[in-house]
């Protein structure tokens, strides 16, 4: 038996708007609206919203058998909700039928993984968090931004609490094994590994529409039959996609929603079904345990972290953006919370990527900067600004260890009050019951003595009397 996992990714981050050295302290909002209203709407419409519909169809066609994962950003969602509603209430719509699970990962969808193990869990928390309060799922499979994965990574992600993690299938870790399988990882053996058939999920999102591409037309029973014919053993084909694919980078005229529409068809007759991650782990076995001691993704041929951290712009700007981390940690502003969670998105790092210029236009092609240093220098305004605000409430002028030392106090005293709480609250539920007890008591002897007064009284029997008449 051989089965499909398709998961799909939908991210947008919030776009800076041009912010110049002049608006550092003066202006602090840093977001162009137009932009981002104009670019998700755009997308939804011509993507997101039919390849829901799309997907809907092939699950009811196929009787339910036709299953899909999505991993969606925080900030994905925050602008779908804001300027796309009907994208969400058609995802509820898939939802309701089962057959859609929905992955964990950043709320922001950041490096913090790289960088800040704390802020790294607390993402995550608040991702899960609004996908239950939307969806009414709590994630049981991780994703991290952009496959980013590492043994490090895992021992993070299996203690709190995932059962399996999805990453790329990268030549250099796998060597000559098969992605087609499940692994475990190496420092942490319970968290199972899907990984990503980069062959076979690249002939979708980037070859289909190819005229040059030797397998050029690809149809739906051709591809299956790819997949019947792969070696017995190999189980699980795990195709990993933007979900941009359907009908933004391969169009409509294309031909790729009549290609996802007939893959149930064609699956069911060569007897391959279609699993979500977590049935996936839960069906198969792990084959062995994949180490990957640095940080790998699924971006360019390297696999590596380049793309996000591959020059001195990008390292200069993330280590400037994490130096005040554990401050921000400290505020309550919400405004200033909200900031700090757009900042860390991924893209700004990416549009500052040198790569395209000796690798081609992959780069240049999602940034809206005409270069990476424009992007740079725009992003580092941006951050300027934001860094002011954080030392209004912080001083940089105090020592890391002396924040540390604020920090460990803080965190020392919410633990106390946490248990002060739990004691106060169990001292409550304890009087509680006593009272109850006791006006428990106070009734049971108020209906005793309601029903003896109740009862007729017993009759006395008269005495005879003794006529005694006194002598004279």
């Amino acid at each position: 038996m051989k089965a499909i996992c398709f998961y799909f990714q939908i991210h947008q981050p919030f776009r800076l708007k041009t912010y110049r050295f002049f608006n550092i302290g003066n202006d602090h909002y840093y977001y162009d609206d137009f932009a981002n209203d104009e670019i998700i709407t755009r997308i939804a419409h011509r993507s997101y919203l039919p390849a829901n519909q799309t997907l809907l169809e092939m699950i009811n066609a196929s009787n339910k058998q036709f299953k899909v994962a999505f991993s969606i950003s925080g900030t994905a969602l925050e602008q779908l909700e804001q300027y796309v509603p009907e994208f969400i209430e058609s995802m509820k719509e898939l939802v309701a039928t089962g057959c859609v699970e929905f992955l964990s990962e950043t709320y922001a969808h950041s490096l913090a993984s790289l960088k800040e193990t704390e802020e790294f869990i607390e993402q995550v928390k608040q991702h899960d968090e609004k996908i239950f309060q939307l969806f009414g799922q709590r994630p049981t499979v991780f994703r991290n931004t952009e496959l980013i994965y590492s043994d490090d990574i895992s021992a993070v992600v299996a203690s709190m609490g995932f059962k399996a993690a999805i990453t790329d299938g990268a030549k250099h870790i796998l060597g000559w094994k098969s992605p087609n399988y499940v692994y475990s990882s190496a420092a942490a053996p319970q968290l199972k590994l899907l990984l990503k058939n980069s062959k076979m999920s690249d002939d979708i999102s980037f070859r289909f529409s190819n005229p040059d591409w030797n397998d050029y037309p690809l149809t739906a029973d051709k591809y299956i039959d790819w997949i019947a014919n792969l070696p017995q053993e190999e189980q699980i084909v795990n195709l990993f996609m933007n979900y941009e694919t359907l009908g933004e980078l391969q169009p409509r005229e294309s031909g790729i929603f009549e290609f996802m529409k007939a893959l149930p068809r064609f699956a069911a007759e060569r007897g391959i079904e279609f699993w979500t991650p977590s049935e996936t782990v839960a069906k198969l076995k792990s084959v062995g345990e994949l180490s990957v001691p640095y940080p790998m993704s699924w971006a360019d041929e390297a696999r590596d972290t380049s793309a996000w951290l591959g020059n001195d712009l990008q390292n200069e700007a993330f280590n400037k953006l994490y130096s005040v981390a554990e401050r921000v940690n400290l505020c309550t502003d919400r405004r200033l919370k909200q900031d700090w969670y757009y900042l860390q998105a991924s893209d700004h790092f990416y549009y500052m990527s040198t790569k395209h210029l000796n690798d081609g236009a992959v780069h240049s092609h999602y940034s809206p900067y005409e270069s990476p240093f424009q992007a740079f220098m725009n992003y580092m305004n941006v951050l300027s600004d934001f860094i002011v605000r954080v030392e209004e409430q912080y001083p940089l002028s105090i020592e890391n260890e002396e924040l540390n030392s604020l920090l460990t106090t803080i965190r020392n005293q919410s633990k106390e009050i946490e248990q002060l709480n739990r004691e106060i609250s169990l001292l409550r539920t304890n009087i509680i019951n006593s009272e109850d007890e006791d006006k428990a008591a106070e009734s049971q002897k108020a209906a005793a003595k309601t029903t003896a007064a109740k009862k007729p009284a017993a009759r006395k029997t008269p005495a005879k009397k003794t006529a005694t008449k006194d002598k004279e």
